[in-house]
């Protein structure tokens, strides 16, 4: 039977990007939000770095070599991608389409630089800004993952002030503070519950 009732309506699905500066934890974070109880689609990005330990082709990212990603670029198989640190990295278009227009809420992880793009393409996309409670826990992390090497640690250290300045952009900030990922993932829920109360629902158009 159709709801002819104005004040009750089935909430718009939402588009969710996650972002922050490196090391705040994004993958951790999207890892449990992968494994909570909430239907989020959770979206995997493709990319051109190396594979980390620990790391599952797949599932952590789409990992693709130069070529093949060039070639999903010319297809215009993005919805936006970008050069980060000397390797590039693209959120696939066709599964976030297919998901919002299934109703599903989703959510992308992305860079700083990717939250702006998305930000052009889908004004209506709600950007969240993840990062440790401070910056010298944000260099501790970078430098304990040692998955960088010197220069390129240097680098991603001197481009948080940066990144950091871009907070305005966004819509939300949450923290991560260590050992606390379920509290990051607790808000970032919070933000969605928030966002259904809208009386003006946004509207994604992909």
């Amino acid at each position: 039977m159709t709801n002819h009732n104005p004040f009750i309506r089935d909430s718009n699905p939402l588009l969710i990007v996650l972002s922050g500066p490196s090391g705040a934890g994004k993958d951790a974070v999207l890892s449990h939000i992968k494994n909570s109880d909430y239907p989020f689609t959770c979206i995997t990005t493709v990319t051109t770095r190396p594979k980390r330990i620990n790391e599952k082709d797949d599932l952590d990212y789409h990992f693709v070599n130069q070529a093949e990603f060039q070639s999903m670029v010319s297809h215009q198989q993005f919805l936006e991608h970008a050069s980060v640190y000397g390797n590039w990295y693209g959120v696939p278009r066709k599964p976030v389409k297919a998901a919002l227009e299934q109703g599903q809420d989703v959510i992308i992880k992305v860079d700083i630089q990717g939250a702006a793009t998305i930000r052009k393409i889908v004004p209506e996309a709600v950007l969240i800004f993840l990062t440790p409670p401070t910056t010298g826990e944000l260099a501790s992390r970078l430098e304990q993952r040692r998955t960088e090497s010197k220069n390129d640690l240097e680098l991603r250290l001197k481009t948080t002030a940066q990144e950091m300045a871009e907070l305005p952009r966004f819509d939300y900030l949450v923290f991560n503070h260590k050992d606390r990922i379920e509290q990051a993932v607790a808000d970032i829920k919070a933000i969605v519950s928030a966002e259904k109360c809208r009386t003006k629902p946004r509207q994604v158009t992909i």
